[in-house]
């Protein structure tokens, strides 16, 4: 399958490899039969899709009117700055949900909280509650369901839209971001991989970095306060090369990053990741620069990726050939050293003890036949040796499937998924 439709419209691939057995996969309306094992199954959602809000904008129009007139016909509406103009939904539209305590009961071996809808990355706010999940549009099931991000209280259990929600804010930073052509369109986005990093301006603010599908292909950058609650600000954006499909973003710290290449939606499908062929590589860019790309780190899907404290090596999940790359930024041409992992690796995130924790779905060498359900695995790898075992996981008896993304959050596994409604709380094996 092309990354392309006959009318040239450019699609974005989400995958579910090593299904098997006839399962049937819901999380939302409509049910999708996967066929026995192995099956790749993947679906195009193309670029374009709006939805009109006739009735939220009669209603603007009015209370605006309604507001003037109050305040008096002679007087001038005050002017809202440029950098902040712009059409946004009330609010993303909730799909219907089932009761409760029907799709959160816990299963053995891990409890679940509903409301996260594809929450594919997972960030915690320093050492607080909050807990920053991404949201992927809704191109595998087919819903109409917009991108997000996650705003996650881990101590209560709660879930909310922190961005775009209801009223999102606006401050473009042309002097930090001279490339950004202007605010994102929040009608057409898709929240996919995170990056954090403590902002220069004071506690408890953190810069935000988000690679972003839909009306363009870029890195978008917002600022967070979380002093109590935290808000969020838009700030700027990096547009990514046409040909990328970005995956994930680490920051560096002048302000930079290094970014994943998954594959070309030009030239490569699903099909070419999983066969172990070269699809991508790592993007590199500081202030003032072009996006550029670091010889020597192509592999087959770019996934997840980190940088070590000195910014020195930088770590790679290879979706297709089931492995974690480490790379030595710091000689011409970087070095490779590389762990296999049993696992179809996704996101890469840090403990606070410094090891790795690596999320993704099992792979038939560790289902260990042909006619199973390999369910998932977190596992925990030694930087420094590329050692690496298997910490948690669940298997078919799991209300969460296609594990994307695990971060340790005070002793639990919060564990998300690229397609599903939910997160799994697990604790560590």
């Amino acid at each position: 399958m092309s990354g392309l439709a006959a009318d040239g419209k450019r699609g974005i691939l989400h995958e579910s490899p090593w299904r098997c057995q006839n399962r049937v996969h819901g999380g939302g309306k409509g049910e999708i039969a996967v066929a026995k094992y192995p099956v790749v199954f993947y679906e195009v959602f193309f670029k374009g899709n709006e939805m009109k809000y006739q009735n939220t904008l009669l209603i603007s129009v009015i209370c605006m009117a309604a507001l003037l007139a109050g305040c008096g016909g002679n007087e001038e509406p005050a002017s809202v700055p440029a950098e902040t103009a712009m059409t946004a939904p009330a609010e993303n539209p909730a799909t219907p949900e089932p009761a409760m305590d029907e799709v959160c009961a816990s299963t053995p071996g891990s409890d679940y909280l509903c409301g996260v809808i594809n929450g594919e990355d997972i960030l915690r706010l320093g050492n607080s509650p909050w807990l920053l999940v991404s949201g992927l549009d809704g191109s595998l099931s087919g819903e109409d369901i917009r991108g997000r991000i996650h705003l996650v209280n881990a101590s209560e259990r709660t879930v909310e839209i922190l961005f775009p929600g209801s009223n999102p804010m606006f401050r473009q930073d042309s002097e930090r971001f001279p490339g950004c052509p202007g605010p994102m369109d929040t009608l057409n986005l898709s929240s996919h991989g995170l990056a954090l990093q403590a902002s220069d301006k004071g506690p408890d603010i953190y810069n935000l970095y988000m690679t972003s599908h839909g009306a363009r292909e870029a890195i978008e950058v917002f600022e967070i306060e979380a002093f109590l609650k935290p808000t969020i600000t838009w700030v700027g954006c990096i547009p990514m090369p046409a040909s990328s499909w970005t995956n994930s973003v680490a920051i560096l710290d002048d302000g930079g990053f290094v970014a994943t290449q998954f594959f070309n939606p030009a030239e490569h499908t699903i099909d070419n990741v999983l066969a172990g062929e070269i699809t991508g590589h790592v993007f590199e860019w500081h202030p003032g620069e072009s996006v550029g790309t670091i010889p020597g780190t192509e592999a087959a899907g770019p996934n997840g990726i980190v940088v070590s404290a000195d910014e020195r090596h930088v770590f790679v999940a290879a979706f297709g050939t089931s492995e974690l790359l480490k790379f030595d930024r710091t000689v011409a041409p970087v070095t490779r050293e590389s762990v296999r992992l049993d696992i179809v690796p996704d996101n890469v995130r840090w403990t606070a003890g410094g090891k790795l924790l690596v999320a993704g779905n099992n792979t038939p060498d560790y289902c260990g036949q042909q006619n199973c359900e390999p369910g998932w695995s977190v596992i925990e790898v030694d930087p420094e040796t590329l050692e690496a075992q298997r910490i948690a996981g669940l298997g078919e008896d799991s209300a969460l499937h296609d594990a994307s993304s695990a971060l340790l959050v005070d002793g639990e596994i919060w564990v998300g998924t690229y397609s599903g409604d939910r997160l799994a709380i697990l604790p560590r094996e």
